[in-house]
């Protein structure tokens, strides 16, 4: 009996550190709180559109890519961070829809590729931006795409920068889940094409997948879907198999109608994908990148930057050649 009562005691003893180690749950479905997704009245297939009413490539556009909700892309560039959020998921909210948000502003970001170079200063600036990031949205329904091409993209790292990475995202999480608990965060976990399932899922969790509500592929690419859920469920595989858990994935599918001829930056011949919309092979199919907006100074977008929008190319995408 006394045997009994000691098991019962230690069991209970070590109920509340298991519980403190336990990833937060959110209740709220972001999905449900909502009238459908947002369309982003400022983007830059909207703007161009506005200010191009009779070229001939404007109704095309307008129609194929310029109503589609897709994602807003914040870094940099978006000002007070904190009030740019805020003041875009305010509007969505008002307007009764979910917003989809982009952070791209992790420290060495893209050192790899290289054409969407730059980001935070250091760690600890990121983790301001990031905090800031998350307090605008506060508790308004959004999701939000977690550092696109951040873990796939180790291969210009040392040791040293890829543990100040993992521990930049897995702060990351844990502010959207202290300030933002009706946020819906997508860790990214890159494409088909570049890491294999296993390594990304070991990223996935030393970066803190467990915080997130889940992981998002083919950001900016070109794989089809089928491609890309069947690599999702080979990356939640190795994640139960190795770590006890798996997590719903997104797939980016704004230019992967065409599918993938092996090129990343600016290839010919692609085409717009299924639009925004719940399930299609994964938790959501969503507009991540812009089409139309170049990856670049490359292929078809050669003499642009990253993220300047080239209405030939999102034309060109329209009908796929």
């Amino acid at each position: 009996m006394r045997h009994t009562i000691r098991a019962l005691v230690a069991s209970l003893a070590a109920l509340p550190l298991a519980l403190a180690v336990a990833p937060p749950a959110h209740a709220a479905d972001p999905t449900t709180m909502t009238s459908g997704f947002y369309v982003d009245p400022h983007s830059s297939a909207k703007q161009w559109v506005a200010a191009n009413p009779a070229d001939g490539r404007a109704p095309a556009i307008n129609a194929s890519v310029a109503n589609t909700p897709t994602a807003r892309w914040f870094g940099a560039w978006s000002g007070t961070i904190g009030t740019a959020t805020g003041a875009y998921t305010g509007a969505a909210d008002h307007a009764d829809k979910l917003p989809v948000l982009v952070a791209y502003n992790i420290h060495l970001r893209d050192s790899c590729g290289g054409h969407s170079g730059g980001g935070a200063s250091s760690p600890s600036a990121y983790a301001t931006w990031i905090a800031q990031f998350a307090g605008g949205i506060a508790n308004r329904p959004a999701l939000v795409v977690l550092e696109p091409d951040s873990l796939a993209d180790y291969g210009c790292l040392n040791q040293n920068q890829i543990r100040e990475r993992q521990g930049m995202l897995s702060g990351a999480l844990a502010e959207f889940n202290r300030q933002a608990p009706n946020t819906w965060v997508y860790l990214d976990a890159g494409n088909p094409g570049w890491v294999n399932a296993a390594t990304m899922a070991q990223r996935l969790h030393e970066a803190g997948l467990r915080q997130a509500h889940g992981f998002s592929l083919n950001v900016s690419n070109y794989y089809t879907t089928a491609q890309s859920s069947a690599y999702g469920n080979a990356v939640n595989s190795e994640l139960a198999d190795r770590y006890g858990y798996t997590k719903p994935f997104v797939i980016d599918t704004s230019r992967n109608g065409n599918g993938s001829n092996g090129e990343w930056c600016n290839p010919a011949g692609r085409r717009i994908g299924t639009p925004t919309q719940l399930g299609g092979g994964a938790e959501m199919l969503l507009w991540i990148k812009v089409p139309g907006e170049s990856d670049g100074n490359c292929g078809v977008g050669s003499g642009s930057s990253a993220g300047q929008f080239l209405p030939e190319v999102a034309y060109r995408m329209v009908y796929g050649y």
